[in-house]
């Protein structure tokens, strides 16, 4: 067996399915498309589902499975790893064994299981690259030895001999450089790796196992450059995106979100935060306010409006439409991702130093903020906003899905 956490990683193109096209039809294999598996000349199955739900593991009691490949094994939980290793035997005389691969994420249990073949910097100690150790599980605790002997020595006084059971593991690293197929392939791939933001850069291009999201890393001061509203192309496209908000401060929310609108230009490639009108109003003042910035920018500039889960936040667009933004173009796209992963690309595109700020009198407020983003207990609105706006000019989609309600 062969696990994603969701069928569609498998089928995609160029996922597991397409992979396994290029290998084992060359062994004698034959595929079955509807149960997505291959059978070989000698009974051998390989065979790709999903692990979608936690308790989709309760579906394999009683299998007897010799080999768990698990692709990106970050994405399944902890528990279901350790439920399936409870299925990985076998009396077909192949000796049970399971792989996993995985991208870094110091959020994941798997940083834990790992974390002895990981240094203090976050990145892979060359020196342990292969080296096996073993544990054993009791109590919802692992256990570790250097050898099982050693093992057993840390946890005789835990479990009776005739319930020790070590287990085996390695952690192999690799990078890019480690793959020349895919450099081969596909020459641009570093390039798309260098495109990210500074943390996903770090963690899928360098393999840095601690880098998280911090101040300073997606945004900071000196990459701006501030310029003149003369200095924005003419044909530059343009859009204002909002992120909207509806409370003012008063004595129980003394700080709450502000309603941001950010207007964005974009010409070969570069791109211009034109200006941020920036407000924290009761709905019916922060809609009359909206409705003066679009009627200032003209019919001609497209506003938009990050929707929001769920039949209220359509609601919310379909009201818009039809009120603040009547006679104007204007866009409400459903949101995907959290906040920093929509950040990202407009982030990389500011380290390029491919984003200037027009001078104005909201300059200050939008850098104190970018240079706190993504900081717990600090206003995000700014980039929220900007980041909406964009992936509208056609910057990187990615966390934004383009269909959309529009109307005129």
């Amino acid at each position: 067996m062969i696990f994603r956490r969701e069928t569609p990683q498998i089928t995609n193109e160029g996922g597991l399915w397409d992979e396994s096209k290029k290998l084992y039809r060359y062994l004698g294999a034959e595929p079955r498309e509807n149960s997505r598996d291959w059978t070989f000349p000698k009974g051998t199955r390989i065979r790709f589902a999903h692990l979608q739900m936690e308790n989709d593991v309760h579906s394999w009691q009683g299998a007897q499975i010799a080999y768990i490949g698990f692709d990106e094994l970050t994405h399944f939980t902890r528990y279901q790893f350790f439920y399936m290793l409870s299925r990985n035997r076998s009396t077909s005389g192949v000796r049970p064994y399971v792989r996993a691969t995985c991208n870094p994420d110091p959020e994941s249990w798997v940083y834990d299981l790992i974390g002895w073949w990981i240094g203090e910097d976050g990145y892979p100690i060359p020196e342990r690259s292969g080296v096996v150790r073993w544990f054993q599980r009791i109590d919802d605790t692992l256990y570790w030895g250097d050898t099982p002997d050693d093992l057993y020595e840390s946890v005789k006084d835990r479990v009776d001999l005739d319930d020790f059971a070590p287990t085996s593991l390695t952690f192999i690293p690799a990078r890019l450089e480690d793959n020349p197929a895919l450099i081969k392939a596909d020459p641009d791939y570093r390039a798309k790796l260098l495109a990210l933001d500074a943390v996903e850069r770090d963690r899928l291009l360098g393999g840095n196992w601690k880098t998280k999201p911090a101040p300073g890393l997606y945004f900071r001061r000196e990459w701006f450059e501030i310029v003149d509203a003369a200095d924005v192309p003419a044909s530059a496209k343009r859009v204002r995106w909002w992120d909207l908000a509806a409370t003012e401060p008063g004595p129980e929310n003394r700080d709450p979100d502000w309603t941001v609108g950010a207007l964005l230009a974009e010409h070969d490639g570069r791109y211009w935060i034109v200006d941020i009108q920036r407000f924290r109003k009761s709905t019916g003042t922060r809609d009359t306010l909206m409705q003066q910035t679009a009627q200032i920018d003209g019919v001609a500039l497209e506003q938009g409006v990050e929707q929001e889960p769920g039949s209220a936040g359509k609601a919310v667009v379909e009201y818009l439409a039809r009120t603040v933004f009547k006679g104007h173009k204007f866009t409400g796209i459903p949101s995907t991702g959290d906040k920093v992963t929509r950040a990202g690309p407009f982030s990389s595109a500011c380290e390029k130093h491919l984003v200037r700020l027009v001078r104005g009198e909201w300059n200050r407020d939008f850098l104190y903020e970018a240079e706190r983003f993504p900081s717990a207990g600090t206003h995000d609105d700014q980039i929220d906003a900007c980041s909406g706006a964009f992936a509208k000019l056609g910057g990187r989609r990615n966390g934004l899905s383009f269909g959309s309600v529009s109307r005129r």
